[in-house]
């Protein structure tokens, strides 16, 4: 099903040699407008692709070039409290892998365990905690992919991390750097649940990604990921979080996110 699939878009999309993959956060999918020769597919059109079915997840694969790389990216990802299997976003990156991708940056927006830390804030993952209970990995394993048992030591590849950090200080961005903590959501965290993540270690939480990190890691595909702070977490502020609020402050950082991803890829 894997290769089949894999088949299907490298033909539809006439890749050639897309070494990187960018996987597009709530309110991001602004970041398609930097690629030249785009070409797209909805998910909708794919053969055993799933459905993406949150506001701000369009649900279309694009290919596009910056400069001379060939780039896909998914405009819109998929959440396990949607109702998916793990083992779906397995098949998503081991597609990746089929087509020949390397490198993965994947991007989310995500809210602040850090009164240092304000929405509009890009945070560069540096590691994350899975509290979701949930694991790609969990079933049985092929061999040709990854190992049973992959070491996360790693999983956002230092190397990466170095080049961001310096494409970042290039373009005067500034950059925050902490632990990403995954939820398995769709609610908002409680005010005791906000204090007790960031005793745990986490800078920001949210409902995405590592999943994808995960799998990723299993099949030797190198990881960035970027998130941006989209609000305080319950009981930091006086607030009360809403999805309307994080699409509204994405859609004001992904500026500044879309800059710092086009030339990362341009110049790593």
């Amino acid at each position: 099903m894997i290769k089949e699939t894999a088949s299907f878009i490298k033909n539809k999309l006439d890749l050639k040699n897309p070494e990187v993959a960018v996987i597009l956060g709530s309110g991001l999918g602004r970041f398609s407008e930097t690629l030249e020769n785009i070409s797209s597919i909805s998910y909708a059109s794919i053969p055993n692709f799933p459905q993406s079915s949150v506001s701000g997840h369009k649900g279309e694969l694009i290919k596009g070039y910056i400069k001379d790389k060939e780039v896909i990216c998914l405009n819109g990802r998929f959440h396990l409290y949607e109702g998916h299997n793990p083992r779906v976003i397995l098949d998503i990156i081991h597609i990746l892998k089929e087509l020949g991708v390397k490198r993965l940056i994947v991007t989310n927006a995500a809210g602040s365990l850090r009164l240092d830390m304000p929405p509009g804030s890009i945070m560069l993952i540096k590691d994350h905690i899975n509290f979701s209970g949930r694991n790609p990995l969990v079933g049985p394993n092929d061999d040709n992919y990854g190992p049973r048992f992959p070491a996360l030591n790693n999983a956002y590849s230092l190397t990466l991390r170095n080049l961001c950090k310096k494409t970042a200080q290039q373009l005067d961005i500034e950059l925050k750097e902490g632990t990403y903590f995954y939820v398995l959501g769709p609610n908002f965290e409680t005010s005791a649940e906000i204090k007790a993540f960031a005793l745990l270690g986490g800078d920001a939480v949210g409902c995405s990604t590592v999943p994808e990190v995960i799998s990723a890691i299993h099949c030797s595909i190198d990881v960035l990921g970027l998130s941006v702070i989209t609000n305080y977490g319950a009981g930091m502020q006086d607030n009360t979080p809403s999805h309307q609020e994080t699409l509204s402050q994405a859609n004001k950082a992904s500026e500044k996110l879309i800059k710092l991803v086009a030339t990362f890829i341009k110049e790593e």
